[in-house]
């Protein structure tokens, strides 16, 4: 479902402005504006925010980044984390594809995927976030040790991204067809509440590269 265009939109975003970086040079100066020795979490496409949030509201100790192309999106979950007063959190709006010239490798210690577009027609498959070309393009932000978590109500995506993933090396754990039955600690986005509790069960993997990972993209 698409948002329909806000004329206020502008004026929200400037509002808000101490929750994003200028991101000209941000790539060299990233140190400088967020700890080195903090964890660092990503969630790319986040919608209206509230698992970002969320997140950043329940654990002060880390540090969290939001990406989000669309703008009306990313200027309500700006305001969500300043009616808030969160210290913790930044949030820009960029596409996916751009992220390695905005922010440094091995910088993040989880990437987060919630509820991505499925692109379901089989001839743009290569833009779905959990393909391998799209995949390759945000990898290098995470560290090695760290690891990627996805879930989605749409069954032929995580079907798709589970085979995907394995061909790509990742070794796959807490995979599920349905997240809200099991006891896995769990915050939800606006749009999982709502599919959610019309009975839509959702799905769910951690992934964590391995060498093979590596190898896979070298060759």
């Amino acid at each position: 479902m698409r948002l329909r265009r806000k004329k206020n939109t502008p004026i929200r975003f400037e509002r808000c402005a101490d929750y994003t970086l200028n991101t000209e040079g941000l790539k060299e100066r990233f140190y400088r504006e967020f700890d080195e020795k903090k964890p660092l979490e990503i969630e790319i496409g986040s919608g209206k925010g509230r698992f970002i949030v969320t997140l950043a509201e329940q654990a002060p100790e880390k540090q969290f980044i939001s990406i989000e192309r669309v703008i009306d999106c990313i200027v309500m979950a700006m305001e969500k984390a300043q009616r808030k007063e969160l210290e913790n959190i930044k949030f820009f709006c960029l596409d996916a594809g751009e992220l390695t010239e905005y922010f440094p490798a091995e910088c993040a210690d989880v990437i987060y995927l919630n509820f991505s577009d499925p692109w379901p027609k089989a001839r743009y498959a290569k833009r779905r976030l959990t393909h391998r070309r799209m995949v390759e393009k945000f990898l290098p932000l995470l560290k090695k040790e760290g690891k990627l978590c996805f879930k989605t109500d749409n069954r032929p995506l995580f079907d798709f991204s589970v085979e995907e993933f394995t061909a790509m090396g990742f070794r796959l754990e807490e995979l599920t067809y349905d997240l809200h039955s099991t006891d896995t600690p769990n915050v939800m986005t606006e749009y999982e509440e709502r599919f959610s509790s019309m009975g839509t069960p959702i799905n769910r993997f951690v992934a964590y590269p391995t060498q093979a990972t590596y190898n896979f993209f070298e060759e």
